[in-house]
């Protein structure tokens, strides 16, 4: 029994000084100051925003981040404050082993740019209004009349289908919203328009025009037409 009870008071006394040093090093690594903050950028965008703009965020606009101690830095609110704005999908924000504070930001992906009226601004990849950027104009299709609540989500599917395929991301640089909620589409290369219809059938319509283009293309044909007709998911349907 005594043998027994030892063992315990000797486990407890070890679990109280591993605790005690535990405390004292989490006391002492809070008081330490950070040693600076960096930024970075995941994905293949180009930046949008600065990276001076988003290290102010990081440091909560203090002067630099080697004035702040480690147990100031509250991780959660400065990452909620980067997902607020405009430019940025989504951050994650740490303190590394050596004292960094880091911030990984991935940033929007502009598919579309509308302009409507005295309002230009940006359609994301997750179909959001997205503003202007300064720093960068993304090549991405300009779009003219209507956006609102009734096509947004047609129109936002049509968009990422146009960014996701490298064709159709070099050759439609824009698109014309007409008041019966038809397309026109315009083309790098060539004068004609594509009559493209209503949202509907949209990858049919794509593959059409696109086995459609790599045949004319060998004969030059393309130059002879004003307008290239989508609305019969069957058929292309030519105009000179």
């Amino acid at each position: 029994m005594k043998i027994f009870n030892w063992t315990n008071i000797r486990l407890l006394l070890i679990f109280v000084v591993v605790l005690f040093l535990y405390s004292f090093a989490q006391h002492r690594n809070g008081n330490r100051k950070l040693k600076k903050s960096a930024v970075v950028f995941v994905g293949e965008n180009t930046l949008f925003v600065k990276p001076e703009t988003v290290n102010k965020l990081l440091i909560e606009n203090k002067t630099d981040a080697s004035s702040i101690r480690k147990d100031e830095v509250d991780l959660n609110k400065i990452e909620k404050n980067l997902d607020t704005q405009d430019m940025i999908e989504k951050s994650d924000v740490f303190v590394s082993i050596d004292g960094v504070l880091k911030a990984v930001v991935k940033q929007k992906t502009p598919i579309a740019r509308i302009y409507d009226g005295d309002r230009s601004f940006y359609i994301d990849y997750e179909g959001n209004k997205m503003p202007l950027s300064d720093n960068f104009t993304a090549r991405v299709p300009l779009v003219s009349g209507a956006i609102n609540k009734k096509n947004n989500e047609d129109l936002a599917t049509l968009f990422r289908t146009i960014y996701d395929d490298a064709f159709l991301k070099k050759n439609i640089i824009a698109i014309q919203i007409m008041p019966n909620g038809s397309l026109k589409m315009f083309n790098r290369n060539y004068n004609y328009f594509i009559d493209f219809g209503r949202t509907m059938n949209v990858d049919k319509k794509f593959r059409n025009y696109k086995a459609f283009f790599q045949k004319a293309v060998l004969d030059s044909s393309l130059y002879n037409y004003k307008k290239i007709d989508l609305r019969f998911t069957e058929q292309v349907v030519c105009t000179k």
